[in-house]
């Protein structure tokens, strides 16, 4: 499988490279990654690092990291999880600390979810948000997607948000 590079107005989005693991890591180490789990010790997170590059050889799909076309810096990454410990396709983002409040997650979400459901074909996508992530939840309902009360996420505290 190629991994897509995708354009947006104000973004790349593109496979990660090693190079993009130290600030990776250190949001995932960060009190930042709870609605995402953590935070998480950093051999986890290198799994999860690592886990969202091989998804693209296993299942067609994983995550793209952002970079802003005018600074050339990378400022987050959106992905699509797939795989045994994930029920059905599920769209994530993140974005580090100086990128929030910009638009690029939204940006860059609604880019990939358009790949995902015209180019790859996929029947549905879900996020997985916690309950108290405000932002993911309220970014989640401006791409489309709704509270599905009849689906269960992995983690049974989180919401499962529906793309329609």
């Amino acid at each position: 499988m190629t991994i897509p590079k995708l354009e947006t107005e104000r973004l790349i989005l593109r496979p990660q490279v090693y190079g993009d693991w130290p600030a990776y890591r250190d949001l995932m180490v960060s009190n930042r990654a709870v609605g995402m789990g953590g935070p998480h010790t950093e051999p986890f997170a290198w799994g999860m690092f690592c886990h969202d590059l091989v998804q693209w050889q296993l299942f067609g799909v994983g995550a793209l990291m952002l970079d802003d076309k005018a600074s050339g810096r990378c400022v987050g990454q959106v992905g699509i999880n797939s795989g045994p410990l994930f029920p059905e396709h599920e769209l994530g983002w993140f974005v580090y600390g100086e990128a929030e409040g910009k638009g690029y997650a939204y940006e860059a979400a609604s880019a990939l979810k358009t790949w995902a459901l015209n180019e790859r074909n996929l029947p549905s996508l879900v996020s997985y948000i916690d309950d108290h992530n405000v932002r993911s939840r309220a970014l989640a309902e401006r791409l489309g997607a709704r509270v599905d009360t009849k689906s269960v996420a992995p983690d049974p505290t989180d919401l499962v948000y529906r793309h329609r």
